[in-house]
């Protein structure tokens, strides 16, 4: 099906080029989003009228999104999850997870406009793209810890992983000293 691209969409094209794409993509996504009419002479004719207007408004919001985008690019945002004592979320920091923490933030921001490649499953700094506009993206650093303190830590650089483990290690060599002082055990 041909359609008429009313906003410009990624990978598909700019606004007001006719592309063709699968009728299903065009049904259910594009259209129903308001990001496309079908390309018939009728709404080709329809289009040209309301061109000028179609682009002021899309200004108007890419202005918007470049200020609140200004304002979120390289924010960091803490957020505490139960993990394994190996780094590992017991679950997963997803889209919705991080679009409430934004909001939270003062930002308004909804869970499609996050891109996740994948969930996040472990502790650490993790950079994400919030997508504003079509044409506007910014990246902020989600810093997962399991508390506040470790989250601070995290974030003047320390690696909190390595340091339970330093710890894990001189705790082994204390029991191994105070094992090594008892002595022998008694036999029976």
């Amino acid at each position: 099906m041909e359609v008429i691209l009313l906003e410009r969409v990624a990978k598909l094209g700019q606004m007001g080029e006719v592309v063709r794409v699968k009728d299903g993509y065009a049904r259910n996504y594009l259209l129903a989003r308001g990001k496309a009419l079908r390309a018939t002479e009728a709404n080709k004719g329809k289009f040209a009228e309301q061109r000028a207007q179609l682009e002021a408004t899309n200004l108007e919001r890419r202005k918007d999104a470049e200020a609140v985008g200004a304002k979120l690019d390289g924010q960091s945002f803490a957020l505490i999850r139960q993990a394994g004592d190996s780094g590992t979320l017991y679950g997963s920091v997803s889209a919705r997870d991080l679009a409430d923490i934004l909001t939270a933030g003062g930002f308004t921001v909804g869970k499609g406009q996050i891109t996740l490649n994948t969930p996040i499953k472990t502790l650490g700094l993790h950079g994400v793209t919030v997508v504003l506009h079509p044409e506007v993206s910014a990246k902020v650093t989600i810093n997962v810890a399991r508390s506040v303190e470790e989250a601070e830590r995290q974030a003047r650089g320390e690696n909190v992983l390595e340091r339970e483990a330093d710890n894990l290690d001189d705790l082994g060599l204390e029991i191994g000293a105070a094992l090594a002082e008892a002595g022998p055990m008694a036999e029976m």
